[in-house]
């Protein structure tokens, strides 16, 4: 029984020796911590393949991502050199009779007074924002069901003859979420100024998505922007349902987890130290996985505050890399999409949104390497910016778009042999759209199959975990009984 316990108290004390000084290792991780947040947010910190890429398309990705950070930081630039602006804090009355609060920002209290009586509002007052004056109205970034209702609005009073401007307006008052209504009034004062929808839109950092901004500048190039609001509303209602068909599927797992976790907490801090007591009065003989369940028990009691700091520490580190540093979102990207199942709903998912968004921009007249430069944009998996780079390096090269998805393995092969037959008969956006469709019923069919899967899964751990922690306070009993019979 000795040789059993051994190793397992032998870890049980040394994880106890490295606890014994947590204010050392707190330092050393919050020192280190700093530094890499330091170093990443000035962009000191690059992995091995961003100093030296090892090809061209890779290469090519960095140039890409340069460039439009580039652009970017341009525009803003041009916005501040161009157009000098200041923040001011308002309170209007409605034409029902509602006092709204709001902030808008513009050259002077006198243009925005204008704006707002333009706008139908009883301007009540416009003064400039003091510094402590914090906008509660942060975000307003639009989702795909946001879009996809104004769209269609959008579209309607636009066939319904209203003008454009007035359309925007209406969106604008029947908005029911603060910081909307004030993209939707920039947007109208953008318009008030001369500018096109697709300017107003792009001058919203970043509100509206780039696919959104980049049809509609082709639509007012063509003329036909209700047929493109149509469009779009579709595609993002598309796009919304299979986001709805994630988190249906994820919710239970999610909901099956947490309980099993606070089950799991609740019975080790609270159930195993009062039978620890009984088990050391009574001197009974204590197995291996008692002993186990006894350490973690005390580890949670006594070091909670470490765990919990622990596990932010990670999370935040995780989070700050992905985001920050390419070469790790692409290494996070590849596990996953070799994960059996997983792996099948993350490339179904972008060969849809792909095959989707360039059936969409073929099929209303965007040129091919534009269309290219605009799903670059869109997505933020690596392994798909590197097929987009590597075909914009062979259409430059004169080769066919089909050969920079010859072969890849995140790229299906019933994918590929469509866009070689588009490409054949000339009709590339009709083939897409059919990808597209074929791809969302097969990224709905497994995710269906992932919930089934992952259901009995989900209890089959909670069980062994519970039934585990049960058995391992169950077994000294014996031993007492033994004792005293």
């Amino acid at each position: 029984m000795e040789l059993v316990m051994k190793p397992f108290i032998v870890i049980y004390h040394i994880v106890r020796y490295l606890l014994l000084s947590p204010k050392r290792i707190l330092s050393y991780a919050s020192t280190g911590f700093n530094a890499t947040v330091d170093k990443l947010s000035r962009g000191k910190i690059k992995t091995k393949k961003e100093k030296k890429p090892k090809d061209e398309v890779e290469s090519a990705v960095l140039e890409m991502e340069a460039l439009m950070q580039k652009e970017k930081e341009k525009a803003g630039k041009d916005k501040l050199t161009k157009e000098p602006v200041i923040s001011f804090r308002y309170k209007i009355k409605g034409s029902n009779g509602k006092i709204i609060n709001g902030t808008f920002e513009g050259p002077s209290a006198d243009e925005v007074k204008v704006f707002l009586k333009n706008e139908g509002y009883e301007v009540l007052e416009v003064v400039p924002r003091k510094f402590y004056d914090i906008d509660v109205n942060i975000g307003g970034k639009f989702s795909a069901a946001d879009l996809s209702f104004s769209l269609t609005q959008l579209s309607t009073y636009l066939k319904a003859g209203i003008a454009l401007i007035d359309s925007v307006r209406i969106l604008e008052k029947q908005s029911e979420k603060p910081e909307q209504r004030k993209i939707y009034q920039k947007v109208v004062y953008e318009l008030l100024k001369g500018e096109s929808l697709s300017t107003a839109m792009e001058r919203q950092n970043d509100k509206f998505p780039p696919l959104l901004i980049n049809m509609i500048k082709t639509a007012e190039l063509t003329g036909d922007l209700t047929s493109v609001l149509d469009d779009m509303a579709e595609y993002y209602t598309s796009k919304e349902e299979t986001r709805k068909q994630m988190v249906s599927a994820m919710t239970y797992p999610i909901i099956v987890l947490c309980i099993a976790i606070g089950v799991i907490i609740f019975i080790l801090a609270s159930i195993v130290p009062k039978f620890v007591d009984m088990y050391k009065d009574n001197d009974a003989e204590i197995p291996a996985i008692t002993t186990f369940v006894m350490g973690a028990s005390d580890f949670i009691v006594n070091y909670y505050y470490i765990i919990i700091i622990a596990v932010v520490l990670i999370v935040g580190t995780f989070v700050l890399l992905y985001k920050k540093v390419r070469g790790f979102r692409k290494n996070v990207q590849l596990l996953i999409m070799h994960i059996p199942v997983f792996s099948k709903i993350v490339i179904y998912n972008e060969v849809y949104n792909f095959t989707k968004t360039f059936a969409s921009l073929l099929n209303h007249g965007v040129f091919i390497t534009d269309s290219m430069e605009v799903l670059a944009k869109i997505t933020n998996n690596e392994i798909y910016k590197e097929l987009i780079a590597k075909t914009i390096i062979n259409l430059n090269k004169g080769v066919n778009i089909s050969e920079s998805f010859k072969g890849s393995w995140a790229f299906p092969v019933a994918a590929y042999e469509m866009i070689v037959t588009g490409e054949k008969t000339g009709q590339l956006g009709l083939m897409m759209e059919k990808v597209a469709n074929y791809y969302q019923v097969l990224h709905k069919t497994i995710v269906k199959q992932m919930q089934s899967f992952i259901e009995p899964l989900m209890i089959a751990f909670l069980a062994l975990i519970v039934g585990t922690i049960l058995l391992s306070i169950v077994v000294p009993m014996f031993d007492i009984y033994g004792k005293i019979q």
